[in-house]
């Protein structure tokens, strides 16, 4: 017997999207992280020294790939979402946490990003995909030279 579907609300559809690019990030999967993003997307996080430039998705996906690639794992936590629709699109609010693993001589094996993101996303083929994104960091915690 098939199983009834389920209709997801359109603010479902854009926290998915959204947790969805953390999950692919976790899992290391770049091509799904790429999915996540508009072709260009105005970029605001420590990889751009905090200044929001506008950036392919290739190189937000680059960038990641080459900055965690000695971490044996990492783990991304959002919620508290907070959406407003726009005249162009959504604006989603969201607490995050990130954990960087990796073991060392020292046993201070972990890097704790704590703060808040915030995203416009845009609808594209039925598909909500992200066109801002914006770290608020709050503090590094652990060992801030972890991975360097």
């Amino acid at each position: 017997m098939p199983e009834p579907s389920i209709r997801k609300s359109e603010r479902e559809e854009v926290v998915e999207a959204v947790t969805t690019l953390f999950v692919a990030t976790d899992n290391r999967d770049w091509d799904a992280v790429k999915s996540c993003f508009n072709d260009a997307v105005l970029f605001n996080t420590g990889l751009t020294n905090w200044e929001p430039v506008t950036i392919a998705k290739e190189r937000i996906a680059e960038a990641w790939e080459n900055g965690l690639c000695d971490l044996q794992a990492i783990h991304h936590q959002v919620g508290n979402f907070l959406v407003t629709w726009d005249a162009d699109g959504v604006l989603v609010f969201c607490y995050g946490i990130a954990y960087h693993y990796l073991p060392e001589r020292s046993n201070r094996n972990t890097k704790v990003f704590v703060g808040s993101y915030t995203l416009h996303l845009v609808k594209q083929a039925e598909t909500w995909k992200i066109d801002e994104f914006t770290f608020n960091e709050k503090f590094v915690a652990g060992n801030t030279h972890l991975g360097e």
